[in-house]
């Protein structure tokens, strides 16, 4: 392969990233997918629809991911959640600290990007300083602080964190074969769970579902097969196209946000590229606000006072530095890095979930106080 083909080829990823979040935002904004809000849903109501959402997208996530790897297309031990090392506190306390953060900010980095195409101004500054907090805890003060604390406390393994490698070692079968056995029981049970519920079955229930989780397994494909380049031709090592992290990429809100925020910054800059996860960035809110304007639900919204104002920035902040201590978000962890099975997403998802409860909770508190 030669420079005009890679370029063209890196051209081809950028476009079906795109164009797969822009998806993901136009079926987010009809649907209303959203973690926090399926969280304060059940809390509040006693109403799982929008969790039975969540679930059937992080089985049909499962399932596209370990499809794919046991047909050969995609390689799981070489995604960014892959690793030896099991980084349980920094998932523990970045996912509470993102979980905290996301009720306070009115939603996630995927919500927070979904309202904005909707027209949401407070969105619009959460976004800028969740990419602020992210970007200083993926290289600046913050980044310092969580290399010298939690990233120090792990549990160093033979083989690749993940219950498909744990699998795989204990049955003598490969790790996509054993991961795929244990994605059709996880995420198989995930999708029936969703389905058991009589108000689920519905139109924009299963779309949200089935549509999200299959952009998100999409994405893997992107990232893992359309984009892998097996010899680059300038260093001669394989190469995943258009990522920031050299590995396989999905779907992720935080880090992506971070270095959307630089690219903007540092535009004229000529080593500043696109990457997958900046033109998710740009695909989700173009997704949105496709289907907002013709649907008129469209509408400019601001900060209702200082305490609003005040609220949506500590839960930038928390979602940035959280996010990127525990390495993804509702999405990133949520979808993208629990459909891998590794160790530390499901840590991460369930700390982001401990977390969004003690959000949730601490402000029906202040309400039921006037506070």
């Amino acid at each position: 392969m030669d420079t005009s083909q890679l370029n063209t080829l890196t051209t081809q990823v950028l476009w079906a990233a795109f164009i797969l979040s822009t998806l993901f935002g136009a079926i987010a904004q009809r649907t209303h997918f959203c973690t926090m809000g399926a969280v304060s849903d059940i809390i509040n109501m006693g109403d799982w629809t929008r969790m039975r959402m969540w679930g059937m997208a992080m089985g049909v996530t499962m399932i596209g991911f370990y499809g794919m790897a046991a047909a050969g297309l995609i390689d799981p031990s070489k995604t960014l959640y892959s690793s030896n090392r099991f980084i349980w506190l920094s998932a523990l306390v970045g996912g509470g600290l993102f979980g905290f953060g996301m009720v306070l900010a009115s939603g996630c980095g995927s919500k927070t990007l979904v309202r904005i195409g909707g027209g949401n101004l407070k969105s619009l500054v959460v976004f800028l300083v969740m990419g602020v907090a992210a970007f200083a805890t993926l290289k600046g003060i913050t980044a310092v602080l969580r290399v010298a604390t939690v990233d120090s406390v792990a549990v160093d393994f033979n083989t690749n964190a993940a219950l498909s490698s744990w699998a795989g070692a204990a049955t003598g079968v490969s790790p996509a074969l054993a991961g795929l056995a244990i994605a059709a029981v996880l995420g198989g049970g995930l999708i029936i769970w969703a389905l058991l519920g009589t108000e689920f079955r519905r139109f924009d229930n299963l779309l949200a579902g089935l549509g999200i989780g299959a952009v998100v397994a999409g994405m893997w494909w992107v990232s893992g097969h359309l984009g892998y380049v097996a010899e680059h031709p300038d260093t001669l090592q394989e190469a995943f196209l258009a990522t920031n992290s050299g590995r396989m990429e999905a779907l992720s809100f935080v880090s992506p946000v971070a270095y959307t925020v630089d690219w903007l910054m540092f535009f004229s800059d000529k080593s500043k590229l696109l990457t997958i996860g900046i033109v998710s960035v740009f695909g989700v809110v173009v997704g949105s606000a496709l289907y907002a304007l013709p649907s008129r639900s469209f509408r400019w919204e601001g900060f209702r006072d200082a305490e609003d104002t005040g609220n949506h920035l500590v839960g930038a902040v928390l979602m940035g530095v959280g996010g990127v201590t525990a390495m993804g978000c509702t999405i990133g962890q949520g979808l993208s890095g629990i459909s891998t099975l590794s160790a530390t997403s499901f840590v991460a998802v369930a700390a982001i979930l401990a977390g969004c409860v003690a959000g949730v909770r601490y402000q029906v508190w202040r309400l039921e106080r006037g506070i």
